[in-house]
Formats: C-alpha cells, structure tokens, sequence
C-alpha cells in the first residue's frame, strides 16, 4: 500500500503542534508528519518533527539523476571498449569496469553537489510562502488514515491545503518508525 501526501500552510506554529499531537492521537506515526520551515529555532522548541536539514535540499533527487547519467555513461564505455576491441588486449575488461566505476561515482557525486544548491523539488513552489514567515506542514498517509486526516484538519480553520506531492517510501516510514521504539526502549 502507498502513501499519498499532504501539504498544507500556516503561520501558527501552536496551532500545528496541537495539529501534529491530534493527529498521532489518530494513529498516525510522528515519521509521516512533518513541518517545514525558515525558522527552524521555533520549530524545535516546540518539539515538532521539522524536516532534516539535508532533506530540505535537492540532494537525493539530483543523486539519483546523476546516478542514471553515470549508469548511461558507464554503459556507454564499456559498449566502446568491446566494440573497438580494447578488451582484447592484455588488461582485458578490469581498466575498463574500473572507470566505468569511477565515471558512476563521479556523476552521482556531482549531480549531488548540484542538488545541495537547490530546493528539495516537492519544496520549491512553497519558497513565497516560507519567505513571508509561514510553514509547510505535511503528512504522508495510507488510505486508511485519510478519514481521520479530514476529520482532524477540519478543525484547524488556519490552515490553507497547499495541495498533495509523492509521500516518503512505506517501507522507509516503518524503518522510521520501528527505529524510534528501539531507541525509547534501550537503557
């Protein structure tokens, strides 16, 4: 089952407290909710789960982007390589497998370098919004959980539906998740 997610905008952070404590009230794990927001100081001290720093950047996206660029490329000289039948020699594919390692690497490293200098893509159309002070609140939730989202966001009449976006993998909030009652119950 996936998860579909939920943005919504606010300028009341007390308000999203309240919001984010109903909602895990409902079922609904602290990993699915999040806020993001410019003034991540205030976010904090209420204790809310704001969105981790490196999160906030384009980083994984562009990785994966400069990955599939890598993949081609590195595909691409090793194709070269037994076309022209360079792997015939001596050296044989290793020289070849290894720079197609390297030309791998290097794309998915720069396209993460290019990534570190952009909004996360999901982000970039509330950057308005984050600048006049207010914070994108978003909740990622399976089908089951739609009713008590509606339910509860009904009762929030400061809060403005921003529309919806991919949500985190299921399989990463679970990990989340379980990873959070590990560490509350270790000593």
């Amino acid at each position: 089952m996936s998860l579909k997610r939920h943005f919504y905008i606010s300028d009341d952070l007390d308000d999203l407290a309240t919001l984010e404590r109903e909602l895990e009230g409902s079922g609904i794990a602290t990993p699915q909710i999040h806020i993001l927001s410019q003034n991540d100081a205030d976010v904090e001290h209420r204790n809310l789960n704001e969105v981790e720093a490196v999160l906030k950047k384009d980083v994984v996206h562009s990785m994966e982007k400069g990955a599939i660029i890598g993949v081609v490329l590195s595909a691409a000289v090793l194709a070269l390589a037994y076309v022209a039948g360079w792997t015939a020699s001596a050296a044989g594919w290793i020289p070849f497998i290894f720079l197609s390692i390297v030309i791998l690497g290097f794309c998915t490293w720069e396209g993460g370098l290019f990534g570190i200098q952009e909004p996360h893509y999901q982000f970039k159309r509330f950057e308005d919004a984050l600048k006049q002070g207010k914070h994108v609140f978003f909740v990622d939730i399976n089908q089951q959980q739609e009713d008590a989202l509606n339910r509860i966001v009904k009762n929030h009449a400061n809060l403005e539906m921003a529309g919806e976006g991919e949500a985190t993998p299921e399989w990463v909030v679970s990990w989340q998740t379980n990873w959070k009652g590990f560490v509350k119950s270790m000593p």
